[in-house]
């Protein structure tokens, strides 16, 4: 009965629950090389005057220098202060005018760029897209701004302890690699950053051959291959391929790293290096996770530390899983008094989720959850261009929604037990707890 029920739900959610347009068995979009050698994912849309576009560039933080932290969010940040036909009031003014957003962001794997337009006004929107990534000048005046700026918000966050927690956290499983750069490391670099550096990084990191765009809404595909071979003609294409990133150290044993604030609440993060998004196990271990504390108020975490031991109103677990190897994390806050109970309780759960095979209705119930969620993540023009760029940028491939549900309705409880004794590492944690440490005499 079990085995009908699944297979039943798996049809209705294949058929009738993804986005208007896309059927069980057929693709999200389809894939096309520009003329420049750009990468074009596009979905057409038709019920709605509207155009979305996505654009990932491998120009992430990955792969600047690693004396430099924070070089890539911060070219980033400066592509849409000016360009050499406009400054950066008039980038703002032309995109206001027309009702649409413009957007450029940093990030570890790749920096994003967006583009919300009627369809009407798509030119004006391509083509102030393409002169921000395309011909930035990077004025002295605008980089000495946007160093304050940083250092402004950076001052501010290491005032809260989530985010001082998460600072260590991250350095405490990652180290030198590039996922383990702080605030910290950011803010030593912005006092001496210069124009050559980010002048140098754009020429080397941004161009057609690292680049893929999305295009999801009310266009065709001649006329949009047409606009874009136009707008991004002279994008030139750069030599070389990307360098290699090493991989992050692995921890050998647990670790407490107690940070003193006088706060009533104790912040901790727990976890270790957890996996890649390509890594072949990534679905069983959404399943395994979602038990385990990824599930809210229906995880093992919620039911013992919120529900029978009142320790915290929230806890939560997830698996960051990046181009590279990301973290597993586990957070909550508790009274100062209780941290040591709520480590130990969090311990216990992750060595349970690795001695006993999960019951039938947690196993049940998760993969309903997951599966049945899963078309939200497709719900408007935005989200489709998000999933459509991610499965390019991770080699998932366009059948990825029905391969992902398909994936997580095969998960047995003897791959979740598998995932979690492979995955989960109770004796070798990083734990951070920002705390005040006369009160929550932490120990191991």
């Amino acid at each position: 009965m079990n085995r009908i029920r699944y297979l039943l739900m798996f049809l209705f959610l294949a058929v009738f629950l993804l986005p208007a347009g896309t059927h069980a068995g057929q693709p999200l979009g389809k894939r096309i090389v520009l003329d420049n050698g750009m990468v074009l994912l596009l979905a057409e849309k038709h019920d709605l005057p509207m155009v979305t576009v996505d654009m990932a560039i491998k120009a992430g933080g990955t792969l600047e220098p690693g004396d430099k932290p924070g070089l890539a969010s911060f070219t980033a940040a400066l592509l849409k202060e000016g360009t050499k036909r406009r400054d950066g009031e008039q980038i703002s003014g032309e995109i206001d005018f027309i009702g649409g957003a413009l957007s450029v962001s940093g990030g570890l794997d790749y920096a994003s760029a967006s583009l919300r337009v009627l369809a009407k006004d798509l030119r004006t929107g391509l083509d102030l897209l393409s002169d921000v990534l395309m011909n930035p000048v990077f004025r002295k005046k605008d980089i000495n701004r946007t160093v304050k700026e940083m250092l402004a918000e950076i001052k501010r966050q290491q005032e809260e302890p989530g985010t001082v927690a998460d600072e260590a956290f991250t350095k405490a499983v990652f180290g030198s690699h590039p996922y383990g750069r702080t605030n910290e490391d950011v803010a030593a670099y912005l006092k001496r950053i210069k124009r050559r550096h980010i002048v140098d990084f754009h020429w080397a990191q941004y161009g057609p051959d690292n680049t893929i765009i999305t295009v999801v809404g009310d266009v065709t595909e001649k006329g949009i291959t047409t606009l874009l071979n136009e707008y991004f003609k002279g994008w030139s294409r750069k030599p070389g391929p990307l360098p290699a990133v090493a991989a992050a150290p692995k921890q050998s044993k647990t670790e407490l790293f107690s940070i003193d604030k006088t706060i009533t609440q104790a912040n901790i993060v727990l976890g270790h290096r957890g996996i890649s998004r390509q890594n072949p196990d990534y679905y069983t271990v959404v399943v395994m996770n979602f038990i385990l504390g990824g599930g809210g108020f229906s995880s093992r975490l919620m039911d013992n530390i919120r529900d029978n031991r009142g320790l915290a109103y929230s806890v939560h677990s997830y698996f960051s899983a990046r181009k590279e190897p990301g973290a597993f994390v586990v957070e909550m806050q508790t009274k100062n008094e209780s941290a040591n109970e709520a480590i130990a309780e969090i311990m216990k759960e992750m060595r349970r989720m690795r001695t006993a095979p999960v019951s039938t209705a947690e196993l049940a119930d998760a993969k309903s959850y997951i599966m049945g969620s899963f078309p939200l993540r497709m719900d408007t023009y935005a989200k489709i261009a998000g999933i459509l760029t991610f499965v390019e940028m991770y080699g998932l491939g366009l059948e990825y929604p029905q391969k992902y549900l398909q994936a997580i309705s095969a998960v047995t409880k003897k791959d979740v037990l598998r995932a979690a004794q492979t995955y989960l590492h109770p004796g070798h944690l990083a734990i951070v707890v920002v705390a005040d440490q006369k009160k929550a005499k932490l120990k191991l």
